[in-house]
C-alpha cells in the first residue's frame, strides 16, 4: 500500500495596489538586487508558496546595508510598502506569519523608521468607516500583539485610536445587527466580528504596557474615558439577549478583566465583585465611573445568565495562585461556590448548563490553587464532611449521566478536583483510614454496575489512593466489570476504568515485590477473568472485551500473550482430547478458547507486539490452528483470525506464501457470510491482499445465483482492489492492474449484477466498473447498445418498483462509458463535435442531457396518458421510474460546471412543469382519507353502489371532483360516470401508446396506489435534487444559474400543499426528505427574500393550525400525516449556532394549543400540537435543545390522557411514548424497565424540576380518587402514565440528606394506587413502589403492608385493596431476594421476621378466603419465601421447618381443591392463576417432603401421580414442567444426585399419559419426558400398559410426527428416532422385523427436512440426524439401503444449505459427528479433498483439456491441476473432525465424507446415478421456466422475485462435481450398467434440447428484462453441462481433443453481453446419442473447474 501523500499547503497570494507596484518599478536598480526589485518580483508571482521564498530574503538582505540606508528613499518606501502588504494580508495567510518573523529580525537602526511607517500604515486602516472591513481591521490589531515587535510598537503608539475605533466598532456591529434581523448569514458573520472585537479588547488590556502604569487612569485622560465606554458596552452585552451566548460570556469575562484594571485599590477588587455577585452592591461607597459603566449590575435585576458569566470571569480573571488576594479573596471565593449552587437549581438551558458546568469545574480548580497557601477557616470549609463539598458531590451524582459527554466530562473534573482538595485540607494524614476516603469508597461499590458515574469516580478514587485498598473490599471487582462489557453504552466506562486499576496495581505490586513474583499475582487478578470472558462470555461481551480492553492490557503488559497463549492452547488441547487433566475452557456451544486465542493474537499482530508474522505461525501457534480458525462455526473466530493474516502495525510488511494460500483458502468459504457486520470486516481486511488469483476467486463468486452475501463481498473486496491500484487513462502501472483480469464473461458477471433486487449490490457493481478503464469494457455492435438502451427504457417503465433502479444504473452507465446509441443525438439541438479530445466531463454532460430529454419525452407521453385514465397508467406504465432515472442521472453530474447551459436552461423549466403535472394527475388519490383502499372504479354495481357511500363520506374533506362518483371499468376501456349498474367480468386495458402495444393486465388498488404514491415520492426527491445540486439564478437576468428566485419559491410552494395534505405515509415521508434539501439551501442562501420564507412558512402553517376551520384540509387523521413533517423540516434546519429563535416560539406555541380545552369541538388544533410535538421530541437533529420543553410536553401529555376525546388520548399516549424514549434513553434490553432505561429520582427531577410538583399532585388527586368510596375505573386513566414514569425512578445511596426533590412523598400515594379497581394499574403500582423502597427499608415496609392486611374476623373488607396489597408484598420481596449487598445472616433474619408475620395472615391463602385472585397471590409470597429461605441456608438447620411453615402449608394444600375438588362446572375469575399458583407451591412441598429421608409417605400430602391425574392442564403443566426439568437435569449428567429416587420407575405412568393426553402443552412435554428416558427402562413395558408392542409403539409415534403440529411433531420425531435407534442396537433381528418401519421413518425425516416447516421442525431433524449418525450415516456395515442412506445424507446437504442460520450451525454438528467416527476421520478431502497424483495421471488419460485464464494458456496434463478454483491448502477430515466448522465448509466436508464412505461400502456403481440426479436437480426449475416462458404475463405488485440469503445451488454442484471427479478418477470401482448410463444419457440430452429451445425464446437482453427466467435457465445449464462432463468422463473419450464446458465461468462468446448470443452452440455440438454417449461438447470456454 502506498504512503499517503501529505495535504499541500494552500497559501494565498499577496497583491499591492497600483500606487505601490509603480513605486516600486520606480525604485528598483537594473540588476535586480536591491530591496525594490526582491519585492517587485516576489508580488508579480502567482504562487504563494514561492512568495514565502522571496519574503524570507528581505531581512538578509537588509543586514547588508549599513546604517546610512536608513536615508535610502528605496528603502523608505519599501518599509512603507511592507507595512502595507502585512496588513492587507488575511489572519490566517502563512504569509502574514512569515513576514511578521522576518521583521521581527530587522536590524536596529532600520526599528524606527520601520515603526513609523507601520504606525503611519495602521492608522489609515483604523480611519476606515466601511463596517465590513471593521473585522479586517480588527483582525490585524490582534495579530500585531501576537509575537510582532513593529506591530507592538505601532498599537502602543496608537493606543487611544485603537480604543478608540474598537468602542466605534462595536457600538456600530451591534447596531447592523438589530437592522439585519431574519439575515442568518448576515447577523453570523457579525455575531463572530463582534466576539472578536471583545477578544482583542481584552488582549490589549492584558499585553500593552501602559495599562501597567496609573497615568492613563486620570477621569480627563481619553483613554480612561475609552475604557469606561467599552466596559459600559460590555455590560450591555452582558444582558443582552439577543446575542449570541459566546459573546455574553465573553462580556463576562471582560468585565471582570477591566474591573480588575480599572477599580483601586486592588485589595477592594474581590469585595466589589462578591457584592456584585449577591446582588448587595452598596452604590454610596462605589466609584462613580462603576455606576455609570456597570449600573444595570449595581442596582438592575441582573439575569441568571449574567451572573453565571461574571462567575466564569471571577474565576478566570482574578488571580487565585499563592492566595494572592487574601482572606478576602478566600471570601469571595466561598461567595462564588455558593452563587453557583443557587444557579444549578435555576438553569436548565441546554447551554447554560454547559457553560455552568465548566465553570464550577473551573471553580475546583481555584479551590486548589488557594488551598496551596489557605488559611485554616478555609480548610475547614472545603474539606471532605463540609457543606460545600457536599454540594459539589450531590452535583456530580446528578449529573454524571447526563446526555451531554462534554458535561459528564466536567463532573469527572470537578470529582479528581474533590478529592485532590480534600487531599489537600488533610496534608499529612493518612489517606486510606480518612473517613471520607473509606465512606466515599464504600457508598461507590454499593451502586450498580449500569451507573456510568461509577466507573468515572472509581478511576478517581484509584488514582488518589490506589486500587489495593479498593480489592481489599471486594477482589471480585474485575470480573464484575467484564461482566458488564456485554453493555457497548458501558463498555467504553469500564475499560477505562479497568486501564486505570491494572496500571496502579502492577505499579503497587513492583514497588511492594523485589522478585518476579509479583506478575503471577497480577495474572491472576486481571489476566484470568479476560481469558475466561473471551472464551465463556456471551458474543457481545467478548467483542467488547476484545475491541477496548484486551489491546491496552496488551499495550500495557505485552510479556502477558506469552501468558495467554499457554493457557489456551493448554486449553485447546484439553478439548481435543489430547490433555484431559488440565480444565478446558470453552463450552461447544460457545467461540471458546481457539476463538480467544486468535483474538489475542490478532489484537497483538495488530498493535506491534508480534514482529514477525512467521515467527507468529512457527513459535506461538501451528498452521492447523489457524485453518481451524478460518473456518470455524462461529463468524467473529474467522474475523479475528483472518485479521490475524492481514492486520500488522507494519503497512510494508511482506505477506508470505503460505498466508495467501490461507487467505484464497478463507475467500473459498466465507463470503457468503449472512451477517452485514461481518462482511464489511471480512471486505476491510482483505483490503492489504491484492493478487490475481484472489480476484480469479472473486470474479468466479459472481455465478448465477449467487447469493447477496456473496456478491456484496465479492464486489467490495474487487472495488477495493480497483481503488488501491487505481490506474490513470493513459498511464501504466506495473505492480498489478485488474483491467488485465477483466474479459467479456466477467464483464458481463458485473452487469448482471444490475439485475439483483438489492441495490447494495447494484451499486456496488456500478462503482467496480466505473473504476475500470475504458478498455477493459467491450461493447462492441451498435445493434447491442440500442438492445441495451431499450431494455434500460423498458425497465423504467416496469411496475415492479426495483426495475426502475435496475434501469437508472443501467442508464448512467451508458451515459458514462458513452455508449449511448447514436440516434439519440438528435435530442441536442446545441450540437457539440464529440473529438477523441474531449474531455470526459464535456462527453458525460452531452450524454446526461441526451438521456433526459429522452425519459422526458416519454414521461410527457405517459403523463398525457394518465390523465385520459390513471388505471391505465396503473397497471401499464407506472411513471414514476421515468422520474427515478432522472434524478439518478442528475445526481452523477457535476451541475455547478456546466458546458450546455443555453441547453440545460429549458430541460430545468420543463422538467419542473412537468414535475408539477405528474403530481396534479396523482395528488387525488394521496390525498384521499384512505388512500390504501381508494380506486376509483369497480367491477360490479354492488361495489360500486358501496364505494359511491364512501366517496360521499368523505367528500367534505376531500373537495376533489376526481372522485365525485366512482368509475366502472367497461369491457372496451371506456369509462361510463353515469351507469352504476352495469357490470363487467374481467377489467382489461390494452390500448395503443405510441404504437406500443400495452399488457392486459388487472386493476387493483394497491397499483394504483403505488403508482401514485412512488410517482410522488420521485417528484419530491427530484425537485429537492434540483434545488440542493443546481446553481441558482441571483437576478432573472443572470446567466450563471438554472434556477431562478421564482422556480425555487414555486418549489416550495409545492412542498407545503403536498406535506400539508398528503395522507399517504410513503408521499409524505419522502417528500420530507425532498423539502428538507431545499430548506438547507433556503437557509444557506445569500438572497434574503429567501432565507426568510422556511419562517414565514412556519408561521402560516401555524396558524392554519391554531384556526380549526372545518374546511381546512390539514389532515387530523394519521397522526396527522405530513404536518409533523413539514415542522420538523423548518425547524432542524435552522442554523444550531444560533439562538434556535423559530424552535423557541415554535414549542412555545404547540404546547400551549397541546393544553386541556373545555371546548370540544377544537380539538383538532390541540391534536395536531400533540402529534407535532411527538415528532419534533423524537428529532435527534434537535439534540439537547429540545430539552428544556420536556416538562411541559409530559404535563400535556398526562393531561391530554385524561380527555373525554379518543383522538387526543391517542395522541397522547404517543407523545408520552416518544418522551419516555427522550427521557430514558432507547430501550436496548428485553426487560421493559431495563437498568440502563431508567433514572435516579433526583437525577430525573433535577433535569426537570417542573414535574415534581405536577406529579406529585396528579398522584395525590389520583390516589384520593382510588382511596373514595364512589371510585370508577375510568374517572382518572392519567394513572397508568404516572406509574410508567414513577416505575423508572429510582433511589441511589449518593442522593443525599436534601430532602427538595425527596421521593419519600410519592410512595404513600404509590401505595394507595395499588387500591385502584383496574388490575393492570394494581400491578403497575406494585412494581412502580419498588424503586422507591431503599433495600434496607423493604422488610419493614413489608411487614408494614401485612399489618393493613384484613384479619379473618373482620366484616367488611375490600379484595381489591387485599390485592393491591398483596402485590406490593410480592414485588418487594422479589426485589429484596434479588439483590447482592446483603450478608447472608441478616438477609436471613429479616426473611425469617417475614414469614412470621406472613403466618398471620394465612388465612388469606385458605378457602376462608372466597377470591381466587387474592388467594393465588399470597401463595405466591408463600412460594417465594421457601425459594428464597431455601436458598439462604443450605446446610444449616432449616428456618422453615423450625418455624413450622411446611406444615402450614402442607394444611393449605390439604384443604384445597386438589384436594377436595371442585364444584361441578366451577368457574370463577383468577382460576387458571390460582391453580398455577397452588401447584408451585405444592411442588415445592412435595420436594421439601421427599429430601426429609424416611417421611416421604406420611408427609406428602398429595403425590406426583396426583398431579398428573388432575383434570386441570394448567396443573398438569406444570408438574410436567418441573418433572422435566429433573429429567433434563439427570439426562445431562449436571444433576448433583442423578434422577431423585420419587421418579424411579414411572415410564409407565408416563406412557398411560401418553395415550389419555389431550392438551398439547402436556402432551408434548410427557413426549419430552419419554425421550429424556432410557428406551430400555420403558419401551418394553409398552405392551402390558398400553397394550402396544415396541413395533407398535414406534408407528404410532411416527403417526403423531406426521400428523400434529410443529413442536409435538418435532418431539415425536426425536421420540421415534431414538426408539429405532434402541431397537437396532438392542437385538439384529430386529432389523428384519421393522424395515417397513424403517422406510417410513426415513419419509418422516425427509419430509420434515422442508423448507415450508417451522424452523424447530428442521432443528429436530439435525439433533435426530446427528445421534443416529454412527448407526445410520457411517456405519462401515450400513443398515440401510443405499437408497435410504443416501437419501439421508441428502438431508444433511439440504439443511446445511437451509436458508436459517441456526438449522445450518446445527447441521455442521452432524458432519463434525459423521467426521469423527474411526471409519471416517482418517480420510481426506480435495477442496476439501485433495487429488493425488496417481488420480491426475488417471483422469489425464481419460480427459485433455486447455483453460484461457487470464492472458496464459495452461494445457492440461498428466499430473497437472485438474480444477482451477481449488484452494491450495489440502485439509484433512482427521484435522476437522472434533473442530466446530462453518457450514459452507461443512457441506464440502460431507461431500467428501459421502464419497469416501461409497467406496469403503464397494457402492460407487449404484450410488453414482443418484449422485448424478443430484447433481442435475429433479427438473422443477425447468419446468418452472416452461411454465413462464408461455403462459400469459399477469403482474403481481407484491410478488417477490427469487432471493437467496445463503443457499447457493451451484456452490453445491461444484462440491459434488469436484467430488465425483476425484473418486472416479480412482482405480477399482465398475461402471455402473449400460442401461443405467442410457437412460442418464436420454434424460441429459433431453433437458440439453430443451434448454436451447427456451434460450432461443428468450426476447434480447433477457437478463434484464427476464431476470429470474434467465437465471434459472443458467443454473439449469451450468447443473446440466457438469452432468454432460461426468458422462463424457465415463464414456472415456480419451482421443478427443474438443473442451468441456466449465461448469463455473461462462464462454466469452456464449455470455458476451454486448454481442448476440450463440445459443445455437448447445444445438450444434448435440451428437447422435442413440448409440451410446456422444460427446456434448462446446468450443472456446474456459474450465476453471
Amino acid at each position: 500500500m502506498g504512503v499517503k501523500k501529505k495535504k499541500e499547503m494552500q497559501v494565498a497570494v499577496l497583491t499591492i495596489c497600483h500606487q505601490d507596484l509603480e513605486t516600486l518599478k520606480s525604485f528598483a536598480d537594473v540588476e535586480g538586487k536591491n530591496l525594490a526589485s526582491l519585492l517587485l518580483r516576489c508580488v508579480q508571482l502567482t504562487d504563494g508558496v514561492s512568495q514565502i521564498h522571496y519574503v524570507k530574503q528581505i531581512v538578509p538582505l537588509l543586514e547588508k546595508v549599513d546604517e546610512n540606508g536608513m536615508c535610502d528613499p528605496t528603502i523608505q518606501s519599501c518599509l512603507d510598502i511592507l507595512a502595507g502588504i502585512y496588513l492587507s494580508l488575511s489572519l490566517k495567510n502563512p504569509l502574514k506569519k512569515v513576514l511578521a518573523s522576518s521583521l521581527n529580525s530587522l536590524p536596529e537602526f532600520f526599528l524606527p523608521e520601520a515603526v513609523h511607517r507601520f504606525t503611519s500604515r495602521l492608522q489609515e486602516e483604523l480611519n476606515t468607516t466601511d463596517l465590513y472591513s471593521y473585522r479586517k481591521v480588527i483582525d490585524n490589531i490582534s495579530s500585531c500583539m501576537e509575537n510582532f515587535n513593529l506591530g507592538r510598537a505601532g498599537v502602543n503608539n496608537l493606543l487611544k485610536n485603537v480604543l478608540h475605533f474598537l468602542q466605534k466598532s462595536l457600538i456600530e456591529i451591534v447596531e447592523e445587527n438589530r437592522k439585519c434581523a431574519g439575515n442568518h448569514i448576515i447577523q453570523t458573520q457579525l455575531m463572530n466580528d463582534l466576539l472578536v472585537g471583545i477578544r482583542v479588547s481584552m488582549m490589549l488590556v492584558q499585553k500593552v504596557q501602559d495599562f501597567q502604569g496609573n497615568l492613563w487612569k486620570a477621569s480627563n485622560s481619553p483613554m480612561w474615558q475609552n475604557m469606561c465606554g467599552l466596559l459600559s458596552i460590555f455590560t450591555k452585552f452582558l444582558s443582552d439577549d439577543d446575542l449570541l451566548q459566546t459573546v455574553q460570556s465573553t462580556s463576562g469575562l471582560a468585565i471582570i478583566l477591566f474591573i480588575k484594571t480599572m477599580f483601586h485599590p486592588s485589595e477592594k477588587i474581590p469585595h466589589l465583585i462578591s457584592s456584585v455577585l449577591l446582588h448587595s452592591v452598596d452604590c454610596t461607597s462605589v466609584p462613580e465611573w462603576f455606576m455609570s459603566s456597570c449600573r444595570s449590575l449595581c442596582c438592575g435585576n441582573v439575569s441568571g445568565s449574567a451572573v453565571l458569566f461574571l462567575c466564569q470571569g471571577t474565576l478566570a480573571m482574578l488571580d487565585w495562585q499563592n492566595g494572592s488576594m487574601g482572606r478576602s479573596g478566600e471570601a469571595l471565593l466561598l461567595d462564588t461556590a455558593h452563587v453557583l449552587f443557587t444557579l444549578s437549581s435555576q438553569i436548565k438551558e441546554p447551554t447554560l448548563e454547559m457553560f455552568l458546568s465548566r465553570i464550577m469545574a473551573s471553580w475546583t480548580n481555584s479551590a486548589i490553587q488557594v488551598l496551596e497557601s489557605s488559611s485554616p477557616s478555609l480548610r475547614d470549609s472545603l474539606n471532605g464532611n463540609s457543606s460545600i463539598v457536599g454540594r459539589l458531590l450531590e452535583y456530580v451524582y446528578t449529573h454524571w449521566e447526563h446526555p451531554l459527554d462534554a458535561l459528564r466530562h466536567q463532573t469527572k473534573i470537578m470529582f479528581k478536583n474533590l478529592l485532590q482538595m480534600h487531599r489537600l485540607t488533610v496534608e499529612g494524614a493518612v489517606l486510606v483510614p480518612d473517613p471520607f476516603f473509606v465512606k466515599l469508597t464504600e457508598s461507590l461499590l454499593r451502586l450498580e454496575w449500569h451507573i456510568k458515574g461509577k466507573y468515572m469516580c472509581l478511576g478517581c478514587l484509584v488514582e488518589c489512593i490506589g486500587i489495593e485498598h479498593i480489592l481489599a473490599i471486594d477482589k471480585t471487582i474485575p470480573s464484575q466489570i467484564l461482566e458488564v462489557m456485554g453493555d457497548q453504552s458501558l463498555v467504553p466506562y469500564a475499560s477505562d476504568l479497568l486501564e486505570t486499576m491494572f496500571k496502579n496495581h502492577k505499579s503497587h505490586l513492583k514497588s511492594q515485590t523485589a522478585e518476579s513474583s509479583w506478575i503471577d499475582q497480577w495474572h491472576e487478578t486481571w489476566v484470568s477473568p479476560l481469558l475466561f470472558i473471551l472464551c465463556e462470555g456471551n458474543l457481545d461481551q467478548k467483542s467488547y472485551v476484545i475491541d477496548y480492553y484486551l489491546p491496552k492490557l496488551l499495550s500495557y503488559s505485552p510479556e502477558s500473550l506469552q501468558y495467554m497463549v499457554k493457557i489456551l492452547q493448554t486449553s485447546i488441547d484439553a478439548k481435543t482430547g489430547q490433555e484431559q487433566s488440565f480444565p478446558s475452557l470453552g463450552s461447544c456451544n460457545s467461540r471458546g478458547a481457539l476463538g480467544a486465542l486468535m483474538a489475542c493474537l490478532r489484537i497483538a499482530r495488530a498493535h506491534g507486539h508480534l514482529q514477525s508474522a512467521t515467527d507468529t505461525w512457527e513459535n506461538l501457534v501451528s498452521g492447523a490452528r489457524i485453518k481451524q480458525g478460518l473456518i470455524h462455526q462461529h463468524c467473529q473466530v474467522r474475523i479475528d483470525t483472518l485479521g490475524l493474516l492481514c492486520e500488522s502495525n507494519r503497512s510494508t510488511e511482506i505477506v508470505s506464501m503460505e498466508e495467501m494460500q490461507w487467505i484464497q483458502f478463507f475467500i473459498t468459504y466465507n463470503l457468503n457470510s449472512q451477517s452485514p457486520g461481518v462482511r464489511q470486516q471480512i471486505c476491510s481486511l482483505l483490503k492489504k491482499n491484492f493478487m490475481s488469483s484472489i480476484c480469479n476467486s472473486l470474479f468466479e463468486a459472481l455465478f448465477p445465483g449467487s447469493s447477496y452475501s456473496t456478491r456484496f463481498s465479492a464486489l467490495t473486496i474487487l472495488g477495493s482492489i480497483a481503488e488501491v491500484f487505481h490506474v490513470p487513462e493513459g498511464r501504466i502501472y506495473t505492480v498489478y492492474q485488474l483491467n488485465h483480469d477483466i474479459d467479456v464473461g466477467r464483464f458481463q458477471a458485473l452487469m448482471e449484477c444490475f439485475t439483483s433486487t438489492f441495490e447494495d449490490v447494484k451499486m456496488l457493481a456500478f462503482d467496480l466498473l466505473m473504476k475500470l478503464s475504458k478498455t477493459a469494457v467491450h461493447f462492441q455492435d451498435s445493434e447491442k447498445l440500442q438492445g441495451l438502451f431499450q431494455a434500460a427504457l423498458a425497465l423504467s417503465t416496469s411496475t415492479k418498483p426495483y426495475d426502475c433502479v435496475t434501469a437508472s444504473y443501467l442508464l448512467n452507465f451508458l451515459i458514462w462509458q458513452d455508449a449511448l446509441p447514436s440516434s439519440l443525438s438528435a435530442y441536442l439541438t446545441q450540437q457539440v463535435a464529440c473529438g477523441d479530445g474531449d474531455r470526459p466531463a464535456t462527453v458525460v454532460e452531452r450524454n446526461t442531457l441526451m438521456v433526459i430529454k429522452c425519459l422526458m419525452e416519454n414521461l410527457e407521453e405517459e403523463v398525457y396518458q394518465a390523465e385520459n385514465s390513471l388505471l391505465q397508467a396503473a397497471a401499464s406504465f407506472p411513471m414514476y421510474g421515468r422520474v427515478h432515472c432522472i434524478t439518478g442521472a442528475l445526481q452523477k453530474l457535476s451541475l455547478n460546471s456546466l458546458q450546455l447551459v443555453s441547453e440545460w436552461r429549458p430541460v430545468v423549466e420543463k422538467l419542473l412543469l412537468m414535475s408539477y403535472r405528474l403530481s396534479t394527475v396523482v395528488s387525488p388519490v394521496i390525498q384521499s382519507s384512505s388512500p390504501e383502499g381508494l380506486i376509483p372504479m369497480d367491477t360490479d354495481s354492488e361495489s360500486a353502489s358501496r364505494l359511491q357511500m364512501i366517496l360521499n363520506e368523505i367528500q367534505p374533506r376531500d373537495t376533489n371532483d376526481y372522485f365525485n362518483q366512482a368509475k366502472i371499468l367497461k369491457e372496451h376501456d371506456s369509462f361510463d360516470m353515469k351507469d352504476l349498474n352495469a357490470s363487467v367480468v374481467n377489467i382489461d386495458i390494452s390500448t395503443e401508446i405510441k404504437g406500443k402495444e400495452v399488457k392486459t393486465c388487472d386493476v387493483t388498488a394497491q397499483m394504483v396506489l403505488v403508482c401514485c404514491w412512488r410517482s410522488m415520492k420521485e417528484v419530491a426527491l427530484l425537485l429537492g435534487t434540483l434545488c440542493q445540486l443546481l446553481p441558482m439564478q441571483p437576478v432573472p437576468e443572470s446567466s450563471d444559474g438554472l434556477l431562478t428566485v421564482e422556480q425555487v419559491k414555486e418549489i416550495g410552494d409545492y412542498f407545503k400543499q403536498h406535506l400539508l395534505q398528503s395522507r399517504h405515509r410513503g408521499a409524505f415521508e419522502l417528500a420530507y426528505t425532498g423539502f428538507v434539501k431545499l430548506t438547507e439551501v433556503l437557509n444557506r442562501c445569500p438572497n434574503v427574500s429567501l432565507q426568510k420564507l422556511p419562517e414565514q412558512w412556519l408561521w402560516s402553517v401555524l396558524e392554519e393550525i391554531k384556526c380549526s376551520d372545518p374546511s381546512s384540509k390539514l389532515c387530523a387523521t394519521r397522526r396527522s400525516a405530513g404536518i409533523p413533517f413539514y415542522i420538523q423540516a423548518l425547524l432542524a434546519s435552522e442554523p444550531k449556532k444560533g439562538k434556535m429563535d423559530l424552535l423557541k416560539i415554535t414549542m412555545k406555541e404547540l404546547i400551549s394549543l397541546a393544553g386541556p380545552t373545555d371546548d370540544l369541538q377544537s380539538t383538532v388544533p390541540q391534536v395536531h400540537a400533540l402529534n407535532i410535538l411527538r415528532a419534533l421530541f423524537r428529532d435527534t437533529r434537535l439534540g439537547e435543545n429540545i430539552i428544556p420543553y420536556v416538562a411541559d410536553g409530559a404535563k400535556a401529555a398526562i393531561l391530554g390522557f385524561t380527555s373525554p376525546v379518543w383522538a387526543v388520548r391517542n395522541s397522547s399516549t404517543l407523545l408520552f411514548s416518544a418522551l419516555i424514549t427522550r427521557i430514558f434513553g432507547v430501550k436496548r434490553a428485553k426487560d421493559e424497565l431495563s437498568k440502563t432505561n431508567r433514572m435516579t429520582g433526583r437525577e430525573f427531577f433535577s433535569r426537570f424540576p417542573e414535574l415534581y410538583p405536577f406529579l406529585l399532585k396528579q398522584l395525590e388527586t389520583v390516589a384520593n380518587a382510588v382511596d373514595s368510596d364512589m371510585g370508577e375505573p375510568n374517572r382518572h386513566p392519567s394513572m397508568f402514565l404516572l406509574l410508567l414514569v414513577l416505575e423508572r425512578l429510582y433511589p441511589s445511596p449518593m442522593d443525599g440528606t436534601s430532602s427538595a426533590l425527596s421521593m419519600g412523598p410519592f410512595v404513600p400515594f404509590i401505595m394507595r394506587c395499588g387500591h385502584s379497581p383496574v388490575y393492570h394499574s394494581r400491578e403497575m403500582a406494585a412494581r412502580a413502589l419498588v424503586p422507591f423502597v431503599m433495600i434496607d427499608h423493604i422488610p419493614n415496609t413489608i411487614r408494614t403492608l401485612l399489618a393493613t392486611l384484613p384479619s379473618c374476623t373482620d366484616q367488611c373488607f375490600r379484595q381489591n385493596h387485599i390485592h393491591g396489597t398483596l402485590l406490593q408484598v410480592f414485588h418487594l420481596l422479589q426485589a429484596y431476594s434479588d439483590s447482592k449487598h446483603r450478608t447472608n445472616s441478616d438477609f436471613q433474619h429479616e426473611l425469617t421476621d417475614i414469614t412470621v408475620c406472613t403466618k398471620a395472615k394465612l388465612w388469606l391463602a385458605k378457602r376462608q378466603n372466597p377470591c381466587l385472585v387474592t388467594r393465588a397471590v399470597y401463595i405466591d409470597i408463600l412460594f417465594l419465601l421457601t425459594c428464597c429461605l431455601n436458598k439462604s441456608v443450605k446446610d444449616n438447620q432449616p428456618v422453615l421447618e423450625s418455624l413450622g411453615f411446611w406444615e402450614e402449608v402442607r394444611g393449605i394444600i390439604s384443604g384445597s381443591e386438589l384436594i377436595t375438588g371442585f364444584p361441578c362446572a366451577f368457574k370463577a375469575p383468577g382460576l387458571p392463576q390460582y391453580l398455577e399458583s397452588l401447584t408451585r407451591l405444592t411442588i415445592a412441598a412435595v420436594w421439601a417432603a421427599a429430601a426429609k429421608s424416611g417421611e416421604r409417605e406420611r408427609d406428602v400430602p398429595i403425590s406426583f401421580s396426583q398431579l398428573l391425574e388432575s383434570a386441570f392442564p394448567e396443573v398438569r403443566s406444570l408438574t410436567l414442567e418441573a418433572l422435566l426439568e429433573k429429567f433434563l437435569s439427570a439426562a445431562s449428567g449436571l444433576g448433583e444426585k442423578g434422577l431423585p429416587p420419587l421418579l424411579c420407575n414411572m415410564g409407565e405412568k408416563f406412557l398411560l399419559l401418553a395415550m389419555k393426553e389431550n392438551h398439547p402443552e402436556c402432551f408434548c412435554k410427557i413426549l419430552k419426558i419419554l425421550h429424556c428416558m432410557d428406551p430400555g427402562e420403558w419401551l418394553p413395558q409398552t405392551e402390558h400398559c398400553v397394550h402396544l408392542t415396541p413395533k407398535e409403539f414406534l408407528i404410532w409415534t411416527m403417526d403423531v410426527a406426521s400428523n400434529e403440529r410443529s413442536e409435538i411433531q418435532s418431539v415425536a420425531l426425536r421420540l421415534a428416532s431414538k426408539v429405532i435407534s434402541h431397537l437396532m442396537q438392542t437385538c439384529v433381528e430386529n432389523r428384519e422385523l421393522i424395515a417397513a418401519e424403517l422406510k417410513q421413518w426415513v419419509q418422516l425425516v425427509i419430509l420434515s427436512c422442508e423448507d415450508h416447516l417451522p424452523t424447530e421442525s428442521r432443528l429436530a431433524v439435525v439433533e435426530v440426524l446427528t445421534s443416529t449418525a454412527p448407526l445410520f450415516l457411517t456405519n462401515p456395515h450400513p443398515i440401510l439401503e443405499l437408497q435410504d442412506t443416501l437419501a439421508l445424507w441428502k438431508c444433511v446437504l439440504t439443511l446445511l444449505q437451509s436458508e436459517e442460520q441456526a438449522v445450518r450451525d446445527a447441521a455442521t454438528e452432524t458432519v463434525t459427528t459423521a467426521m469423527s467416527q474411526e471409519n471416517t476421520c482418517q480420510s481426506t478431502a480435495e477442496g476439501p479433498l485433495p487429488i493425488t497424483r496417481e488420480a491426475f495421471s488417471h483422469l489425464g488419460r481419460k480427459l485433455k483439456d486447455s483453460c484461457r485464464l487470464g492472458e496464459r494458456i495452461l494445457i492440461w496434463e498428466s499430473g497437472s491441476p485438474l480444477l482451477n478454483y481449488l484452494p491450495s491448502v489440502s485439509l484433512s477430515n482427521e484435522e476437522f473432525a472434533f473442530c466446530q466448522v462453518d457450514a459452507s465448509i461443512a457441506l464440502a466436508l460431507a461431500l467428501a465424507v459421502l464419497c469416501d464412505l461409497l467406496q469403503q461400502w464397494n457402492q460407487l456403481a449404484p450410488g453414482l446415478p443418484i449422485l448424478l440426479r443430484w447433481l442435475l436437480g429433479d427438473g422443477d426449475d425447468l419446468v418452472v421456466c416452461v411454465e413462464s416462458m408461455h403462459q400469459v404475463e399477469e403482474d403481481y405488485l407484491f410478488e417477490k422475485a427469487e432471493v437467496n440469503f445463503w443457499a447457493e445451488t451451484l456452490i453445491f454442484v461444484k462440491y459434488l462435481c469436484k467430488h465425483l471427479f476425484c473418486l472416479l478418477s480412482k482405480s477399482g470401482w465398475r461402471l455402473p450398467s449400460p442401461e443405467m448410463l442410457c437412460h442418464l444419457q436420454r434424460m441429459v440430452s433431453e433437458q440439453c434440447r430443451l434448454l436451447s429451445q427456451l434460450f432461443r425464446e428468450l426476447p434480447p437482453a433477457a437478463e434484464f428484462v427476464k431476470t429470474v427466467e434467465f437465471t434459472r435457465l443458467r443454473i439449469q445449464e451450468e447443473r446440466t453441462l457438469a452432468c454432460l462432463k461426468l458422462l463424457a468422463f465415463l464414456e472415456g473419450k480419451e482421443g478427443e481433443d474438443t473442451l468441456v464446458l466449465s461448469v463455473w465461468d461462462s464462454s466469452a462468446e456464449a455470455r458476451q453481453l454486448t454481442l448476440p448470443r450463440t445459443e445455437q452452440h448447445v444445438e450444434e455440438n448435440l451428437g447422435d446419442w442413440d448409440g451410446g454417449m456422444c460427446g456434448f461438447f462446446l468450443t472456446n470456454l474456459q474450465e476453471t473447474c
